[in-house]
């Protein structure tokens, strides 16, 4: 099914959630992933699973991003799996071609956005964000539930797309052309180069832009911000009237959050660099600068 990603049908109040629940086609995911800050590394990865069963939306299941649906046998983290298996774990979770699909995660909405990514990736379009997420509809006093997921199986067809996901060779074609741009959705003080945990080398890649994906956020409820004001963010570094942007950050997972909203502001040419600066920084031959 193809459906034009716009904010309208892509990122979703709880109030909608709510009012839908119930409905037979629906399918709500819990996407949590927790990265716990460790002295000798950048993260440690932590599933949300526990989350999940501690209270999560009626009816949710729970995707496990890194356990699931990665390709454990790629030298970085969160590398897009491969088709059978990311079908495999969407039949399991109930998702059909007549599904919709609402994300959440109880943490930074990053992690629902890379979700609403990869099915992007593999020719879903009807999956929507619940904007604010699970800590938004728990402060409202929406119902929450610890009952299992009861979803029924079902099969996924994945139509997979070129140019969702991309490598490094992408983003090096990227720097050498004069209307492509290479977005860094990590702080500023990360690509800048000041902040002391980095991948393996600090900074960001030679050329790029920063527009951190924490930005795109309202801190007091965890939802985007407004239409206007996250265009403004953009806008100033000219990447809506470049034809192609790619979005990196340290694994692909922030860089899927800048990458939703700019689809969604309309830009026809969006990209996330999946193994981002894990693999980039990790090979002293590919160019990276600080200040």
């Amino acid at each position: 099914m193809s459906m034009l990603a716009t904010f309208e049908n892509s990122l979703v109040s709880t109030q909608w959630v709510e009012s839908q629940l119930g409905a037979p086609d629906l399918r709500v995911l819990d996407c949590t992933t927790h990265l716990v800050p460790e002295p000798n590394h950048v993260f440690r990865v932590e599933s949300g699973y526990a989350d999940w069963e501690a209270g999560h939306v009626p009816g949710a299941g729970y995707v496990d991003l890194q356990g699931e649906l990665s390709d454990s046998s790629a030298p970085f983290r969160f590398m897009l799996p491969a088709t059978e298996q990311f079908a495999e774990v969407m039949g399991a979770k109930g998702v059909s071609p007549d599904s919709r699909v609402v994300l959440y995660s109880t943490t930074a909405p990053q992690w629902a956005a890379r979700i609403w990514w990869m099915l992007r990736a593999f020719g879903f379009d009807n999956a929507m964000i619940m904007d604010g997420g699970f800590g938004k509809w728990a402060s409202e006093g929406r119902t929450v539930s610890t009952e299992p997921c009861r979803y029924p199986s079902a099969v996924f067809e994945a139509a997979p797309r070129e140019g969702v996901f991309v490598d490094k060779g992408a983003v090096l074609e990227a720097m050498d052309q004069p209307d492509a741009a290479v977005l860094n959705a990590l702080s500023a003080a990360q690509h800048d180069g000041s902040d002391a945990r980095h991948y393996g080398r600090p900074g960001r890649i030679s050329g790029s832009i920063n527009v951190p994906a924490n930005d795109l956020l309202d801190p007091e409820n965890g939802t985007y911000l407004p239409e206007a004001d996250l265009r403004a963010l953009f806008e100033p570094s000219g990447v809506m009237e470049k034809p192609a942007v790619v979005h990196y950050c340290g694994g692909g997972i922030a860089a899927s959050s800048t990458a939703f909203i700019l689809t969604l502001l309309g830009h026809p040419n969006v990209s996330v660099y999946d193994a981002s600066l894990s693999e980039w920084a990790a090979d002293a031959g590919l160019p990276m600068e600080t200040g």
